[in-house]
Parts: C-alpha cells; structure tokens; sequence
C-alpha cells in the first residue's frame, strides 16, 4: 500500500484483524498492525464491525479516529524498524527507558508526529525529519 484511500486503508487494518481472529497467516505486515491492535482492545469492537469503514470521527465531538491512530503507530513501528529518520531509533529508546513503558513512549512520538504532520500540511512543505526527530529526542530529555 503506497497511496491507498481511506477505505483502502481501513480495510487493511479490519482484514488483518480478522485474519488474526481467524487464525489465518498474516504478513509481516499485518503482523505489526495485530500487535498494535491487541495494545488498543478499545479498538477491538470496531475493527469487527463490518462496517466500520464508513464510520465517521468528528473530532470537534471530542472524537478519535482510532484508524488514524492505528496508522501513526504503524508508521512509527516502521520508522523505528529502519532508522527513518536517521536518529530516531536511538531518540525512542532513550525515551522509552525515560518512561518505563514501550506503549507509553510509542504515544508520545505519536504526538511528535502528528504535530510534525500538521505543520507539513498547514506550510505547505514536506515534513521535517529532523524536527520530528528533535521533538522525541526532547521528550526523551536529550535536548
């Protein structure tokens, strides 16, 4: 999946969980996608209902779009799983030994990100890795 639409994307994400539920063979890559779903079983209902892809999360209900969460952490476990940005795996280790807890950690880069994200989108510009990188290492109090 390289530029795959929302329902594309959601469909992954409910595929490999039944694929899980079934005990059918995952990928590698749905493999990842289980592991951070069993981090989430507040999410596990969702990603049952067959209809989940037209759900709708608002977040000026105070809603969060659990496939956008999901995806950040999968995109984080594949950052980390090749050092890219450069500096990020030592960056998350450093943060993860800060706060006791691997989830804990994984959600605090999720917030470096996602803010690096938004400032990608609202200038117009790629995001920085550097800044991103910058912004766990802080977390981590190493800047």
């Amino acid at each position: 999946m390289f530029d795959p639409s929302r329902d594309q994307a959601r469909h992954f994400f409910l595929e490999a969980w039944r694929k899980q539920r079934d005990g059918s063979i995952l990928t590698p890559l749905e493999s990842m996608v289980v592991d951070i779903v069993q981090l989430h079983p507040e999410y596990q209902p969702l990603l049952e209902d067959k209809d989940a892809i037209e759900h709708e999360f608002a977040p000026e209900d105070g809603q969060v779009n659990p496939f956008l969460h999901l995806s950040l952490h999968l995109a984080i476990e594949e950052q980390l799983s090749i050092n890219q940005p450069p500096g990020l795996k030592p960056a998350f280790a450093q943060l993860q030994l800060r706060k006791g807890d691997r989830h804990d950690a994984l959600h605090e880069v999720l917030e470096c990100l996602g803010e690096v994200i938004w400032k990608a989108q609202r200038d117009r510009q790629p995001p920085d890795g550097a800044a991103y990188v910058e912004a766990v290492r802080k977390r981590a109090g190493l800047a």
